[in-house]
């Protein structure tokens, strides 16, 4: 049998999910600073004529900017939420045509 939660009880876990991807968010924002600081300290050390490390950079930051976006709901077509909204306007489209047979 599937539990019944309160709303706030709903609210609690909503919150709780949120804390933890803005803390996976600045674990993966530490990772991607701490790692580049080393490519490029490696890469200037071996080779500066050619400064490969700016690749490494450029391609992990795509997907930074991409965690951001999801993490700080910059498009609402990355929540779970806008998702249930279409799923909700769609059954709703669908329950209309029904009544109108």
């Amino acid at each position: 049998m599937e539990r019944i939660y309160t709303e706030e009880e709903k609210r609690y876990q909503q919150a709780q999910k949120r804390v933890t991807e803005l803390r996976k968010f600045y674990k993966h924002l530490g990772e991607f600073v701490i790692a580049n600081a080393i490519l490029a300290v490696i890469n200037l050390m071996t080779s500066p004529g050619y400064l490969w490390f700016l690749w490494c950079l450029f391609g992990w930051g795509i997907a930074i900017v991409m965690d951001a976006a999801k993490v700080f709901n910059v498009f609402p077509f990355f929540t779970k939420e806008w998702e249930e909204q279409k799923v909700k306007e769609i059954l709703e489209k669908e329950a209309k045509k029904e009544t109108k047979k």
